[in-house]
Parts: structure tokens; sequence; C-alpha cells
């Protein structure tokens, strides 16, 4: 591989992990204030149709036959409305920065395991060794409240909800990487985010409750709006985008290796920013969680 393409996939890959570690806050931020269908409905639809936009007037085709139009749907309600709709409202109930190490410490996992379902990768015993210590982990992480009684429903349901949308985006990362083949990156993106997003507005428009009325007409306050710009300029125009390119680049499980950065970032930035702190035992787990990873990871 050139050196000059090397170093510019790596610069992408340190733009991904910066910007997914402080996505996490930004998240928590909006779905507070925000219906978190219709805070993320408008993000993606917006960012969709940006992107295509912008393929339309750079005078590229985007060529998107029509047999594909299906799976590009179905593509789009796992990879966006599944997964945004089930993990925002378990962020509700958990710290951005717990939420973030929980997801990202799942995720090379996750997509090691869809990975090898899918004839993409193949399987060894230290994958089983790293699964279980990755369960360990999330037994430290939370076993100790749930034995205490200290664990609410509301925050346990809401890690079971990340845990859901975490593993729905990985399943939706490993099934495009073959569709790839026929559209670029960025037109996957494009189509994925537009269909997600309008089924997300579809959804929380007919069920999420303080949708109609103010909040429809943009009336958020600040800062869920400068949160919302964040992620939809540098989340979901820009890491969306290059996560798709790394995917079809390096492959899915090494794509995300991301999780082993953007968890700090997000643990340090909720510490700053959100006031969110944790204690010796969550680190603990957290430790354990992230070595899982690491090991899935580390026969490259």
């Amino acid at each position: 591989m050139p050196v000059s393409l090397l170093a510019r996939q790596r610069a992408l890959f340190a733009f991904l992990c910066l910007v997914w570690g402080l996505n996490w806050v930004a998240m928590k931020i909006g779905v507070t204030a925000v219906p978190p269908g219709f805070f993320s409905g408008v993000r993606w639809t917006f960012a969709g149709a940006a992107i295509l936009l912008w393929q339309y007037f750079r005078g590229e085709p985007m060529r998107i036959p029509y047999r594909l139009l299906p799976r590009l749907f179905w593509l789009s309600q796992i990879l966006i409305t599944l997964n945004v709709f089930i993990m925002l409202y378990g962020l509700r109930y958990v710290s951005s920065g717990l939420a973030s190490v929980l997801s990202s410490a799942l995720t090379p996992i996750a997509l090691l395991g869809f990975a090898v379902l899918f004839g993409q990768e193949r399987f060894n015993r230290r994958q089983v060794a790293a699964i279980g210590l990755g369960v360990a982990g999330l037994l430290l992480l939370y076993g100790p409240k749930v034995a205490q009684g200290q664990l609410g429903l509301l925050e346990g349901l809401g890690a079971i909800g990340i845990i859901i949308g975490n593993l729905s985006y990985c399943l939706g990362s490993v099934l495009s990487r073959p569709m790839m083949r026929t559209l670029s990156p960025t037109v996957l993106s494009g189509t994925t985010s537009l269909f997600g997003g309008l089924s997300l507005l579809v959804v929380s428009i007919a069920v999420e409750p303080g949708v109609i009325g103010p909040v429809m007409w943009g009336d958020w306050g600040l800062y869920p709006w400068l949160a919302w710009l964040f992620m939809v300029f540098a989340g979901s125009l820009g890491a969306t985008t290059i996560y798709f390119i790394l995917v079809r680049d390096w492959g899915a499980s090494r794509t995300g290796t991301y999780a082993f950065i953007s968890p700090v970032i997000a643990v340090a930035a909720g510490i700053l920013m959100l006031g969110e702190h944790v204690d010796v035992i969550e680190a603990g787990g957290m430790v354990l969680m992230l070595s899982a990873a690491a090991m899935v990871l580390k026969g490259g």
C-alpha cells in the first residue's frame, strides 16, 4: 500500500475516533431536550439529502440499480432506524461515558462475529476467550449494582437498549460491505441516511409524545441545536462516510478498532462537560471489556 494512501487512511481514522468520541456527549445533550426519534430523524434526513445533492452537483451519477433499492431500504432500517431509536432512548438513562465504553467495547467483538457469520472473516479460539472476557467485564460493570439493588430499572433497560442498538449497527456494517462492490461509500452513506432518517421521522411523529408542537418547528434551545449541528456535519456528513470508506478498504473488524480510542474521548468529555464520574469498579469493568476488544483485533 502506498505510504501516502496509508497516511490518508490513518488521518481519516483519527478524525473518526475523535468525532465518535465526542458524539456521545452531543447525543446526550440533544436527546435530553428533544424526543430522540425526532432529533435524529431530522439529523439523518438532512445529512442524507445533503450527501446525495453534493454528489449530484459534483456531476457524479449515482447509478443505483433498482434491484438494490429494497436492500438499501432494509439496510437503512438496521443501520439507522432500529439502531438510533433504541440506542438514544437508552442513552437518556445511562451516562454518555459509560454508554460509549459499553458500545465501543462490544463493537469489535460484534463486528467480527457478524463478519464470521457471513463468511467475510475467520473465527478462532482467541475470539472465544475474548468474548468470555467481555462478558466478565459486563458483569463487573453492572453486576455489583444489580446485586445490591442499585441499578434502577430504567438504567438497566437503557444499557440493554445501547447493546441492542450497537448490535444492529454492527450487523448493518457487515451487510453493507458487499454492496460497495456496486455503490460508492458516499452513495451508500447518503441513501441509507436519507431512508433511515425519513423512517425515524415517520415513527417519531406517530408515537413520540411532545413532537407535535414547538419541537417540530425547531424550538429546542441553543445547546441542543449546537449538538445537532456537530452531529450532522462532523458526524453524519463526515465520520459516517469515512466509516464506510474504511469498512470497504480495511474490513469491518479492523475499522472497529476506533473502539479503543473513542471511549477515552467520550469519558473525558463527559467528565469535563456534563459533570459525570466513573468509580473504581466501573473502571475495572471498562478495562476488561476493552481488553476483550483488544484480544479480538490483536491478530489484525
